[in-house]
């Protein structure tokens, strides 16, 4: 019988809590470390509507990539959405688990995930490397398989990608050949740069502020710097849950534990539809 302790020993082998920023949260949320394990759902993030699909299934264990309680609390009251939905996990016996930054950083990681989806070939480096292992680190650099014009690249992502009411945004040139590119998943504007410093021809990430994309954008016109591709932050990281979901089940499979994982595709990326506006 595998049981929660398994799972748990597991993923802290594959994304060990050591790594995560030291304002993370990582880590089990809840469960009992006794009780039994036999599907696990992995998902982006702790909401309602995954805990509705982990119950569905009958998920033992639900294993997202952000914090329920990034910034602490002092209850779970169900008078919160957060506190209903430990009450619902609870109640059904169904364990969460969060591997977040320790899994950005991890070799591999979210970013590699990322990359692989873009169409990124051979061998990945970090962007950031991890001072501890330079193996370890934030975003990748990768290659795609021939130069390609821009435009070209940025389909190619958005094939690789889940869809979302967003899409992609892009700054620069769509004409311009690309070869050499870094991705990140998640929030990259801390990483800007560094994708200028690493010489690539364009950087795929999220989140990017309206400033400091202008900014780099600008400045990219002008010295021939990397092209900018904003993806939905959700859409970044889904790529990571298939290989986090194979990593698990094949190392509890050395151990002669069997689980069955499952990725879930609900979108729960923040942002439903947009819209034009008028003129």
């Amino acid at each position: 019988m595998s049981t929660l302790a398994d799972a748990v020993t597991e993923l802290e082998t594959l994304y060990d809590p050591a790594w995560a920023e030291s304002w993370d949260a990582v880590g089990l949320v809840c469960g009992d470390p006794a009780q039994p394990v036999r599907k696990i759902l992995f998902a982006v993030d702790p909401v309602a509507a995954v805990a509705d699909e982990a119950l569905a299934w009958g998920a033992d264990l639900v294993v997202t990539h952000h914090p329920l309680y990034l910034r602490g609390t002092t209850t779970v009251a169900a008078t919160t959405f957060k506190g209903r939905l430990v009450h619902r996990l609870i109640k059904n016996d169904v364990a969460l688990y969060t591997a977040h930054t320790n899994a950005d950083v991890a070799d591999p990681g979210v970013s590699d995930a990322l990359a692989r989806a873009v169409g990124l070939t051979g061998p990945l480096v970090p962007l950031s490397p991890a001072a501890a292992d330079p193996r370890r680190g934030l975003g990748r650099v990768g290659f795609l398989p021939a130069p390609t014009p821009l435009r070209d690249f940025v389909r190619r992502a958005a094939r690789g990608l889940p869809r979302t009411a967003g899409g992609l945004r892009v700054a620069g040139d769509l004409d311009r050949e690309v070869l050499r590119v870094a991705v990140s998943g998640g929030a990259g504007d801390s990483l800007l740069g560094t994708a200028r410093a690493a010489g690539v021809d364009v950087f795929l990430t999220a989140d990017l502020r309206h400033h400091p994309a202008s900014e780099f954008a600008e400045a990219s016109s002008s010295s021939g710097g990397p092209a900018l591709v904003d993806a939905a932050h959700w859409a970044t990281e889904w790529p990571w849950l298939a290989d986090a979901a194979r990593r698990l089940t094949s190392g509890l499979a050395a151990r002669g534990i069997n689980v069955e994982a499952r990725v879930s595709e609900t979108v729960t990326d923040a942002w439903t539809t947009t819209a034009e506006c008028e003129e």
